[in-house]
Order: structure tokens, then sequence, then C-alpha cells
């Protein structure tokens, strides 16, 4: 039976296999960075039964950890590293052609099929996944599968998704982590009462008694937010607990499963025009020797502002159906 600390596993052993081959070539900081990174992974389960017996010290531990990275992460230097000939991948990509893509379709497919199954045929899959997220594992499964399917279409030596997904995991730095580290300061602010308080201001600048203001209070909410932050995941505990739950779904009966989904993509649409989700918007335009660092923001401009008004009308349109 799958269970989701076969995830973390993996990843650290990912995060290991990068530490080694920095050692390897001598690039020190990167080493000590991927090594503290894989060890917090790996430590998960013995980080939580500690502290269920009251033994404080593991995660204190993993709190040095946490200052570790960031005190290595600056000091991380983002270097090219070399890859095949660029001859060599334009004759691989003309003879794969439309089959590259294939190993990506492969992770939607796979982990939306477990999810359906498990909420319709939940029977039909519980030797695989037992009482866990159908969405994680479902993930973690499609990630993994979609490596072999990789392999398959390109022919290429097993060792190749390793070699390559650590060159792009140190071409991207320090900033492969802020996804993580932005979700769980969204939880942070959501456990310390940010979105109470959020409610409380926007009672006092909305009516709220119009479900029109509340769509537009939490959508462009979320916006915000997510420009502020760097990421929808973080902004989303904050105002969903602060909008969503309280006014669009206790007060005018919203649909929670419809609204948490449009209003995950609409906070996306901040992603897509601010500098701070620096893994998605600066790090490309650093990668691509871009004049402009902000030519990346520019060009998806228009897509996020077009995204937003669709957004909005399906999110006012469905979540009360």
């Amino acid at each position: 039976m799958l269970r989701i600390e076969y995830a973390y596993w993996l990843l650290a052993a990912f995060f290991a296999l990068t530490a080694a081959i920095n050692l390897r070539q001598r690039r020190w900081i990167a080493t000590a960075f991927w090594s503290v990174l894989a060890l917090l992974f790996v430590g998960g389960d013995a980080i939580l039964a500690a502290g269920k017996t009251g033994n404080h010290l593991p995660a204190q531990s993993a709190g040095l950890g946490v200052i570790l990275l960031a005190v290595l992460a600056p000091r991380m230097k983002r270097e090219h590293l070399a890859e095949r000939a660029e001859n060599e991948r334009l004759a691989s990509a003309e003879l794969l052609r439309g089959r590259l893509f294939l190993p990506a379709l492969v992770i939607p497919l796979v982990t939306v099929a477990l999810v359906m199954l498990k909420t319709f045929e939940p029977g039909s899959i519980s030797w695989l996944i037992g009482d866990a997220s159908p969405t994680l594992i479902g993930l973690t499964l499609a990630c993994v599968l979609a490596g072999f399917a990789a392999i398959a279409v390109t022919g290429c030596p097993i060792q190749t998704p390793g070699r390559e997904g650590r060159r792009l995991l140190d071409t991207l730095g320090w900033a492969a982590l802020l996804p993580q580290l932005l979700a769980g300061l969204g939880a942070v602010f959501a456990a310390t009462g940010v979105g109470n308080e959020v409610a409380s201001l926007i009672s006092q600048v909305i009516p709220t008694d119009s479900r029109l203001a509340c769509v537009l209070a939490y959508g462009l909410g979320m916006v915000l937010f997510t420009m502020i932050m760097g990421n929808a995941f973080a902004a989303f505990p904050i105002m969903t607990a602060g909008i969503g739950l309280p006014l669009l779904v206790h007060q005018h009966g919203a649909h929670a499963a419809v609204l948490g989904a449009i209003g995950m993509l609409t906070g996306y649409c901040g992603t897509l025009m601010t500098p701070m989700a620096a893994n998605f918007n600066i790090v490309p335009a650093a990668l691509l020797e871009l004049d402009d660092p902000n030519g990346v923001i520019r060009a998806q401009l228009p897509t996020a502002l077009a995204l937003l008004a669709v957004n909005l009308v399906l999110m006012y349109w469905l979540a009360f159906r």
C-alpha cells in the first residue's frame, strides 16, 4: 500500500543525489544546501513521533535546519551547467515531435484517474492507497510513471532523469523552494488569525449582503495577496478563512469545492503578474538572458487580466448553482 511518506522519501533521495553530484564537483554551498533539505524531508516522521512524546529536540533541530537553508541560500551561485549540444537537442526534438508531450500528459491523467476512482469507486483502489489522499498519492505515482514514460519515449539511459533533474534543480537554486515556503507562510498566517482580521476589515468596506461584492472581494483579494506573497498557496488559506467560508459559503450558500477551485485559479492570475513569484517570473528571465528582467511578466499580463475576468464570471455563475 502506498503512503504519502514514500513521496517525501523519494524527494529526499533526489535531493541527496543532487548533493552527491555537487560534492563530486566541489560545489560546497550547493552540497550543504541540498543535504540539509534531504535530511529535513527524510526526518519528518521522526519529528512528528518525537513531538507526540513531548520531545521537542527534533523539531528544534528542524528549525535550525531551516535557518541554515536561509543562511546558505544567498551564497548559492547560479552557474551554467553543461547540457547536450544544441544540434543534438534539435535533432532529438525533430525525431520525437509530439511524442515529447506524452510523458507530461501522464501526470494529470493518472492523478485525475485515482481521484475519480477514490471518489466514485473507493473500494477499487483501497488496496493501493488506503485512506491516504488520492490527490497526493496520485500525483506522486504519476510523476514516477511519467519518468519511466519519458525514458521509454526518448530511449535515454535510466540515469538521465536524475541527472537532468539535478541540472534543472541547481539551475533554479533556492528559488525551487519558494512554493513550499510560501505555502507554509500562508498556513502560519491562517493559524495566527490573519484571516479573521481580513474578514473584519472587508466587512467594514464592502456590503456583505451583496453576493457580487463578496465574490469580487474574494477574487480580487486572492490576486492581491498572491501578488504580495508570491504564491496562491499562501494567499488561499487567508482569503478563504476571511471571505470565502464566512461570507460566501456560510452566508450566501456558495458551493465550497467550486469556490475553492476557481478561487485558487484566480489567485494564479496574481502569480503571473508579480516579481515575488521569482521561480516563475524572474528566474526564467535570467535563464533566458532577457534584457528586461520583467519581460516574462509583461508577456503574461494580458493573459492574466483576461483570465481574471473569466474566473470572476465563472465563480459568480457556478458557485451558487
